[in-house]
């Protein structure tokens, strides 16, 4: 987004001015850089650059070992971090200035990780006996890169590592034991989290910035405008698949609300949405982006590393969860949106949508060649470099779209941004992996939970949950999967013997993403509400309505693995499929109170009543839920009933008085 305060344009019209950039630095720590001009912004420009063909050379040609690989890596993370981020907000504004301070920190904290990089092999050697230079050396690395999360993603990570090291010492172990593990070794910084960032991750962070110089994101509200825009409630329900398709390649939550919600949220309280409301839908869609393949947030590479499965079984394991999701919360926007007696856009404002397949669908070519290179087998890190390749070559179809030199740059310069907040919280996540790998504390939290829940399945799930979104709180998507991968995922499969491995992973990544719609914290509604003008904790509270989907399909993952394709049939899936559509119509409609008239309160607790039901895999269950959820239809869509007639008046009277109040 190139300009901080211009009027968007798509196809819903023009949009009242939104500064994008100001709210990204508000709400979105990673946005919150040092400003350049004249040659320091050149050469800012060129170092990132520089950078990014660096992870290219690093991938498609270089030979290194692991430990070269990921310690260069973070130490070339810190010198950027340090160039970019500030020690404090206010200091941003200032011009072409990085204080000495940042110079010799950024300095140091690169010099302490290629001094691994120049030393690993005589560390292997050396073991636990580590000189005391070396102990300085790993204390001073690790606070800096700890530093350097701090100002480019936040403390909540930060919070929860200091307590895994805090128990690490507390157990008895030594300085340098826990220094040599955390800083010498694959398993601490340097371990799983950011060697899958240094290989696969920044590669598709990469993608997406050139993706987004396509202008892609404006060609999915366009989309989904020409799809649902007519539609009853037609701009929310245009948020909804924008943020679908979004998601497809974006990697925060924060960034998505922010960037379709500047388009969609003014146009969905124009119509007549309330601002809490409509910032809401555009958050808890946003934040299910995250879970959208192929790219779920850059979770998915992480998962398939530490699951040990094929990316593409993940991948194609999450469509329809994502697909349940998402239809979701396109229910409750619909009944909303019968419930206010709103309408759609007019039609002179819906495009066409096969005149924009034709004049623009080239631009599904880079996420088809993705799909379609790791579908047949590429690596994850080859397949993005074709995909990035394929956004190349089709920006080339139209001289709104083609990239000049310049903004070839500016693509591989945001890429580079991008990646320094998702490795720094990598980089902190290896520290809590480290420390729960050397110290075996995962074990004993789950048999605290075992003890809590009394062998009971259920309640050993919701204690689960609850862990998840207190631990997932202002975490962002990737470092958010490890830490629940590492301390909740094995926690689920100790307690539910039986339950498939990447179910349980499914589990924690749900409600580790969902964090950031639920209050307190609720980043992405704190985005949408500053566009809406809402009320951030009213938003992030409709918001986790919305997202209802999300705290009930995880609990499928692991009471029916079926709907992750796990041990299945096609009898069994298409079984899945028609209770869960049924049971999310039941649920949704009875959250809103309203399908085709207002609902009485016992109708609305006899619809989520028969629509958690279908959620448990027997057949009882079923015929229990198909037959609440079909006397709820039938008094909703057959029977006529005098006195719900006259709360209908009365419901119509009261909306008609408090609109003209409005």
């Amino acid at each position: 987004m190139s300009e901080s305060n211009s009027t968007i344009q798509s196809s819903m019209g023009d949009i009242e001015q939104v500064n994008v950039n100001a709210l990204m630095a508000e709400y979105d720590r990673e946005s919150n850089t040092r400003h350049f001009k004249g040659i320091p912004k050149v050469l800012v420009r060129y170092i990132l650059a520089a950078f990014a063909g660096y992870v290219f050379y690093m991938n498609l040609i270089s030979v290194w070992p692991e430990q070269i690989r990921r310690a260069s890596f973070v130490g070339l993370i810190i010198l950027m971090a340090f160039m970019l981020y500030p020690a404090k907000k206010k200091t941003a504004k200032r011009v072409n200035f990085v204080p000495w301070y940042d110079l010799i920190l950024g300095i140091m904290g690169t010099a302490c990780f290629f001094y691994y990089v120049l030393n690993f092999e005589s560390m292997a050697l050396k073991a636990t006996r580590i000189s005391q230079l070396d102990v300085i050396i790993g204390i001073v690395g690790i606070l800096i890169i700890a530093e350097v999360c701090r100002r480019v993603v936040g403390l909540p990570i930060l919070v929860v590592a200091a307590f895994f090291v805090i128990y690490a010492f507390s157990s008895g172990y030594s300085l340098t034991r826990i220094i040599y593990t955390l800083f010498y070794t694959l398993d601490g910084v340097i371990g799983t989290p950011i060697g899958v960032c240094s290989t696969f991750i920044v590669l598709f962070i990469i993608l997406g910035a050139f993706l987004e110089k396509t202008n892609i994101g404006t060609f999915f509200i366009d989309i989904a405008n020409s799809i649902a825009g007519r539609a009853t409630g037609g701009p929310a329900k245009v948020a909804v698949i924008s943020s679908a398709l979004e998601g497809m390649y974006s990697g925060s939550s924060v960034a998505n609300t922010v960037g379709s919600g500047s388009v969609t949220i003014p146009v969905m309280k124009k119509t007549g949405y309330d601002k809490d409301f409509a910032a809401a839908v555009e958050a808890a869609a946003s934040t299910g982006g995250q879970i959208m393949p192929p790219i779920m947030g850059a979770a998915a590479f992480l998962m398939a590393e530490m699951t040990e499965m094929p990316y593409s079984a993940i991948a194609v394991a999450a469509i329809f969860p994502a697909i349940l999701y998402f239809s979701g919360i396109f229910l409750m926007v619909h009944f909303e949106a019968k419930k206010l007696g709103l309408k759609g856009l007019p039609k002179e404002s819906i495009p066409n949508f096969f005149k924009l397949l034709l004049t623009k669908g080239y631009l599904l070519i880079p996420i088809a060649v993705l799909i379609i290179t790791m579908s047949i087998g590429y690596t994850a890190s080859r397949a993005a470099c074709l995909a990035i390749l394929a956004a190349i070559i089709v920006s080339m179809f139209h001289k709104d779209t083609r990239l000049s030199p310049k903004t070839f740059i500016q693509s591989l310069e945001n890429g580079a941004r991008n990646t320094i907040g998702v490795a720094a919280a990598c980089a902190i996540a290896g520290i809590i992996v480290g420390i729960v790998s050397l110290t075996g504390i995962g074990l004993k939290l789950a048999d605290g939970l075992l003890t809590l829940s009394g062998g009971i399945d259920i309640i050993a799930l919701f204690l689960t949950m609850i862990a998840c979104l207190i631990l997932g709180m202002g975490v962002p998507t990737t470092a958010n999967y490890v830490i629940m991968a590492t301390i909740t995922a094995p926690i689920i499969l100790k307690l539910i013997p039986g339950t498939p491995v990447l179910a349980a992973h499914m589990f924690v990544f749900y409600f580790g993403i969902v964090a950031d719609i639920t209050p307190p914290v609720a980043l992405a509604a704190y985005a949408g509400s500053a566009i809406s003008g809402g009320n951030p904790i009213r938003t992030g509270v409709i918001a986790t309505k919305l997202a209802i989907a999300a705290f009930i399909i995880p609990y499928m993952f692991v009471l029916n693995p079926a709907m992750l394709l796990i041990d299945t049939s096609v009898i069994k899936v298409a079984q899945i499929i028609i209770t869960s559509a049924i049971g999310m119509f039941a649920i949704s409609g009875g959250m809103e109170g309203f399908m085709k008239k207002k609902m009485p309160w016992w109708q609305r607790i006899i619809a989520v009543i028969g629509g958690l039901a279908l959620i448990e895999p027997n057949l009882l269950t079923d015929i229990i839920g198909i037959v609440l959820i079909g006397f709820v239809c039938l008094k909703q869509y057959v029977i006529k009933d005098r006195n719900q007639e006259g709360l209908d008046e009365l419901y119509d009277k009261s909306l008609n008085l408090e609109t003209g109040r409005d």
